[in-house]
């Protein structure tokens, strides 16, 4: 499907319903919210949901946002490359969905039509280039979900996905007004205290392996009662194992609160494939960002992973 097709697909159907990835991000929501307002303009019904609600820390792009309630005939989720992501909540439209608009290389291919470009830093960044191709009024406010997307997913334009073209589009896109210095403070630098304290409790629990090569943190069902952090403030901690010098893969366990296992996220340089990695378990997502979900206790699913890296490091 080209992105003329994407626009007939969009004129030619009807109360839309958005889907967005469970534990969303800053890319699912300003994708889900970003399309929300091209169809809007389009004169179109449309919903954006989640498995749970909606973090208060992106409530800056629900702006003129209105929940109309229809019976959905149209089901599009965004940056969502597994149905299984979408959680037990919206799991009655997994195999549902007649399009997806997604840029992660690991996508199931699971709806009916799919737009997904692995190359592309960002969902946001594919939505991008579908408004302008075709046209789109690019409002203030869609101006401000593309970017918000585009800049999470990129770490503020600092992880390997960041390309010649995200910059451009991030330059363009400040010529709105979006307000890109209290976007970026928001998603990057205000946290709270329970955050910090998490923090705080897993670097000083952090453990090393094969020599530096691979650095793991764990966050335990205990810590996030502990603290009582929203999951949705745990967005950008995968990042902190691969800040230790000589790491090549940094993995993130988070267990699960309201079943038993684990979350895994998986950060890499050179030469260590996260993707490749993840697919393992079950998983999947890019070249230096990916992540799984294994059952076990912290023990088990320990050892499991460890396993799979000294394979992949070869040691």
């Amino acid at each position: 499907m080209d992105f003329k097709e994407l626009k007939r697909f969009f004129e030619t159907h009807d109360d839309y319903l958005i889907l967005t990835h469970r534990n969303p991000d800053g890319d699912t929501v300003g994708s889900g919210f970003a399309l929300w307002n091209v169809l809007r303009g389009m004169g179109k019904r449309a919903k954006v949901v989640n498995n749970e609600p909606f973090p208060s820390r992106y409530d800056f792009l629900y702006e003129g946002y209105e929940d109309s309630e229809f019976s959905p005939r149209t089901i599009v989720a965004v940056d969502v490359a597994d149905k299984k992501l979408l959680g037990d909540t919206l799991s009655e439209y997994e195999d549902k969905v007649e399009l997806c608009i997604d840029h992660h290389v690991s996508n199931k291919g699971y709806a009916k039509q799919t737009i997904v470009d692995g190359n592309a830093s960002s969902a946001t960044l594919v939505l991008y280039r579908f408004i302008r191709d075709q046209g789109i009024p690019l409002t203030d406010i869609i101006a401000k979900c593309i970017y918000t997307g585009l800049a999470t997913d990129t770490g503020c334009f600092k992880y390997s996905n960041t390309t010649p073209e995200a910059h451009i589009a991030a330059a363009e896109l400040m010529a709105y007004d979006i307000d890109f210095v209290n976007v970026n403070r928001r998603m990057f630098d205000i946290k709270s205290i329970g955050r910090m304290t998490v923090e705080s409790a897993v670097t000083n629990e952090m453990e090393h392996y094969f020599g530096g090569k691979c650095t793991m943190i764990c966050v335990t069902k205990a810590l996030i009662d502990q603290t009582g952090v929203d999951i949705a403030e745990f967005d950008g901690l995968a990042s902190i194992p691969l800040q230790v010098e000589g790491a090549v893969i940094g993995i993130t366990l988070r267990e699960h609160r309201d079943k038993a296992g684990f979350k895994l996220s998986v950060r890499t340089t050179d030469p260590v494939d996260a993707s490749a990695f993840c697919r393992q378990f079950g998983g999947g997502g890019h070249i230096r960002a990916a992540g799984c979900e294994i059952d076990g206790t912290l023990e088990e699913v320990k050892a499991k992973v460890l396993e799979a890296v000294r394979e992949m490091l070869g040691e």
